[in-house]
């Protein structure tokens, strides 16, 4: 008992640190209980503290908050449209067609497997490519079975989707413009003696918000050197390989790992074993090792300093409360609770604040 009276004075002892800790558990709270009701709130707060940086830069060059406003807002209403109307259909396309040719992309492919028993009798047998052509026949099946589903269930996720198109854009224009007034209306709830709780909010905000634009440039960049590099090389369906690659950073190490293999069978279905492939893989390889030890250290070497560990724990805890959002956001979430771990003040033996750790 001892010790937890010890690690509780020295943790929880200042009034201050009490109010940092009830906030961060009534936020926690809302976000659990109201995130999948207040969804659209969310994903509006994230695009808007996204665009605030913008704003912030152009009101540093004594623009008008407003001005600045008006001209982030409809950049962002832009490239909105772009995705909409320029990007998706190019990827629903692509999707669309790429599901029609799976049976005869696989009929290449099993034709491929079948000669490597002729080439290479001392490494693999008959019966092996027999059997690893029934496993992808059934794995095929199992999918073409899951888009059907998908399809069937999608049509509650359209009008979701078209709720959040009128949804969102205003309520970030809205956060936006009215900051000031929101942040104000909110601090009427907290109490007077917050320090902590703002310092603590400097550093989370300082970290976040370098995260979520360090990654957007990151994912950006990936994604069209990814989508160039596989034009290049005659890849079929280069935008929609080039876009998994881009979205896979959101995900360290999980997301390699899952786009790797949709990028090597799409260049084996098409080339078969051959230079073409090796080139492909190469090209592929490059591409993450200069993303992995160049551009994220570059663009985020002052912000994560998450351990391997730490980052699969978090995709799977988030991932399983909230799903696909829920892997969206883990990084950044995990992230935040470093910054707040960091950001907690202790007290020594002889009663005095030792300051973050």
């Amino acid at each position: 008992m001892q010790i937890i009276r010890e690690w509780f004075h020295r943790h929880f002892s200042d009034p201050q640190v009490l109010i940092l800790f009830f906030v961060l558990l009534g936020g926690t709270a809302a976000i659990l209980t109201l995130g999948r009701i207040m969804a659209p709130v969310l994903a509006s707060l994230v695009i808007a503290y996204l665009l605030e940086g913008l704003v912030g830069f152009l009101g540093r060059h004594r623009i008008p908050r407003l001005v600045a406003v008006l001209i982030v807002f409809l950049t962002f209403m832009a490239f909105l449209i772009f995705l909409l109307f320029g990007l998706l259909p190019k990827l629903s396309y692509q999707v669309g067609q790429m599901v029609g040719e799976l049976p005869s992309m696989f009929g290449r492919g099993q034709r491929q497997l079948m000669r490597l028993p002729e080439k290479y009798p001392d490494f693999i047998s008959q019966e092996q490519v027999v059997a690893l052509v029934r496993f992808l026949q059934t794995e095929l099946g199992h999918m073409g079975q899951r888009l059907l589903s998908f399809s069937v269930a999608s049509v509650r996720g359209i009008v979701t989707f078209l709720v959040y198109l009128v949804l969102l854009p205003l309520m970030v224009f809205f956060f936006l413009k009215d900051k000031k007034a929101i942040l104000e209306w909110i601090t009427r709830f907290l109490p007077n003696n917050r320090d902590l709780t703002e310092q603590v909010w400097r550093n989370v905000d300082r970290q976040i918000g370098n995260y979520i634009r360090g990654k957007f440039l990151e994912i950006l960049i990936v994604w069209v050197a990814s989508y160039l590099v596989f034009f290049y090389l005659d890849l079929r369906y280069a935008m929609l390989m080039g876009s998994l690659v881009g979205l896979s950073v959101l995900v360290p190490y999980i997301g390699v790992t899952v786009t790797t293999l949709p990028v090597a069978l799409m260049g084996f279905f098409q080339w078969g074993f051959s230079s073409e492939l090796v080139t492909l893989l190469i090209a592929y390889g490059i591409i993450q090792l200069l993303d992995g030890n160049l551009l994220a250290p570059l663009l985020l070497s002052e912000v994560v300093h998450l351990h391997p560990v730490a980052i699969i724990t978090a995709v799977l805890i988030f991932g399983g409360i909230w799903g696909f959002w829920g892997v969206f956001f883990a990084i950044p979430l995990a992230t935040l609770i470093e910054a707040v771990i960091k950001s907690w003040p202790s007290i020594n033996p002889n009663g005095d604040t030792l300051g973050t750790s």
